[in-house]
């Protein structure tokens, strides 16, 4: 897979949530060019075409990020802060996808420009069917600018 090719870009330092976010999209045939990143030094490094993906072109951008906030180098409020401060990424829908129901967070996320915000749900069935709906949310029915 070229990294020309990527509709969802997985930003998740948790492997269990990454696991279980990637089967449930799979179940919905909206897994197959999706790129699973550990943490937000990692997803800048990808959005930006830096780093370790400096190879990529930075024009091919994910159709859509799912974010989890609290990870290691860079947490998901700064993510968010410099992808929507960039005029080449700011159309980039970005969910947030955490375990935080603090309202700061939430608040805070809206503020920077977050397209959504989704609070991670504790049972299984009920995380599966929030990430599906999900993603054929953001992948099939949402319009964004070309």
């Amino acid at each position: 897979m070229g990294f020309n090719e990527i509709e969802v870009l997985l930003v998740e330092d948790n492997e269990t949530d990454a696991e279980l976010t990637i089967r449930a999209l799979k179940r919905k045939n909206l897994a197959n060019n999706l790129v699973w990143v550990k943490d937000g030094e990692e997803a800048l490094e990808f959005v930006f075409a830096t780093g370790r993906y400096s190879e990529r072109e930075i024009d091919d951008f994910p159709k859509l990020i799912l974010l989890d906030l609290r990870m290691p180098k860079v947490d998901g409020l700064e993510v968010i802060r410099k992808i929507k401060r960039d005029e080449r990424t700011n159309k980039i829908p970005i969910v947030v996808l955490t375990s935080s129901k603090e309202d700061e967070d939430i608040v805070e996320s809206y503020n920077l420009g977050v397209n959504s915000y989704v609070s991670k749900p504790v049972e299984f069935d009920e995380f599966r069917e929030a990430v599906s709906t999900l993603g054929l949310y953001w992948m099939l029915l949402n319009k964004s600018p070309e």
